[in-house]
């Protein structure tokens, strides 16, 4: 008999997280004018039910991962895939592009390549888009996480 008194996790309630993440990477996408291939049903890497990592498939090459998408409990986002072509080395990619963009929204100014946000919310939104880009930064780091 095992001493972990902690509940088990409710994997039809993570299922459930996954489809809906799914659906709103799609969804992203498509608001985005991303033409893709496939998206999986299940993420490349995923905190349940915080954030999620989708590999998305090229349009034009089927197999080939050209970006990483994330959506959870924070902005859905999606980054070309490049480097070493990681579901970690996509989040290292958004927690830079967050945290130079945290910092230039705190002056009330856009990143010069993306939109975040209305001018109006830019200074409220900054440290949360900083503290979520902190997050990144830590789980990127920590080996534990990743597989």
């Amino acid at each position: 008999m095992s001493d972990d008194t902690s509940d088990p996790p409710d994997l039809a309630a993570e299922d459930v997280w996954v489809s809906e993440r799914r659906l709103e990477a799609i969804d992203y996408l498509r608001r985005q004018g991303v033409k893709h291939g496939a998206l999986h049903d299940w993420p490349a890497w995923h905190i349940y039910p915080y954030v999620s990592v989708w590999a998305i498939e090229s349009g034009t090459a089927p197999g080939w991962v050209c970006w990483w998408a994330i959506c959870g409990d924070c902005p859905t986002d999606h980054v070309t895939c490049t480097g070493d072509r990681t579901p970690r080395s996509a989040i290292e990619m958004i927690a830079e592009r967050w945290r130079e963009a945290a910092a230039l929204l705190k002056d009330g100014k856009q990143h010069p390549q993306f939109t975040v946000c209305t001018p109006e919310a830019a200074r409220e939104l900054a440290p949360l888009l900083a503290a979520r880009a902190e997050l990144f930064e830590q789980f990127a780091l920590d080996d534990s996480i990743w597989e």
